[in-house]
């Protein structure tokens, strides 16, 4: 049982992180956010933000750990989809989908600062989907429906997969606008776009064979 002192130490720690990623709904960068207007707008002095981080490179590493657990977790309910109830390609993107509006701050998080400012964030976000590339990969092997394809070529598979994902959060996140045609909508483009990569994945005969 925790403690009211951890606990409000807790409570602190995560009304830093949400401050970070409020500033970062306007548009902001999580570069250019400094630590005197995080702990601002969180409600604590400067000083008290050293009790929970180093500096802004490990508050930025904390939201990382976080929209990684997020997302893994999302994935860990699509992988039941699949495995446990046979699901489509449109029932595991729509889990990601409602997953993604349901954490809307730290999906875009995820999706700015993968090209971001911080050096340390961006290498910690391309860590990030290295694993979640890796654990795709040996789902796809478990699934075994491209049994003709071996580990490496699984593993270039999953990689088209994944980038596919990352790319398309932004207009996930900020949908464009309602007039646009609905076969370009973001939900119908990465539904058609995985659909395009699995079934071309059945037919391809792997990495360095000819195709025909």
């Amino acid at each position: 049982m925790s403690s009211p002192r951890l606990e409000q130490k807790q409570q602190t720690r995560r009304a830093l992180m949400e401050a970070a990623r409020n500033l970062m709904e306007s548009g902001r960068g999580f570069g250019s956010l400094s630590l005197r207007e995080v702990t601002r707008l969180a409600g604590i002095v400067p000083t008290g933000f050293y009790r929970h981080f180093r500096d802004m490179d490990e508050l930025g590493m904390a939201l990382v750990a976080e929209v990684g657990e997020t997302f893994r977790a999302t994935l860990s309910e699509v992988r039941r989809n699949e495995f446990e109830l046979g699901g489509m390609i449109e029932a595991s993107t729509h889990i990601f989908i409602d997953a993604v509006a349901a954490n809307r701050g730290q999906f875009l998080f995820l999706a700015r600062e993968q090209y971001g400012g911080s050096q340390a964030v961006r290498q910690a976000l391309g860590e990030l989907r290295k694993r979640i590339t890796e654990d795709l990969s040996r789902d796809l092997q478990l699934m075994n429906r491209m049994p003709g394809l071996g580990k490496p070529s699984l593993d270039v598979l999953a990689d088209l997969v994944i980038k596919a994902v990352f790319a398309t959060l932004p207009e996930l996140i900020d949908p464009p606008a309602s007039d646009q045609p609905l076969h370009l909508r973001p939900e119908a483009k990465i539904i058609e776009q995985l659909r395009f990569i699995m079934i071309g994945g059945k037919h391809w005969r792997g990495l360095g064979k000819p195709d025909r």
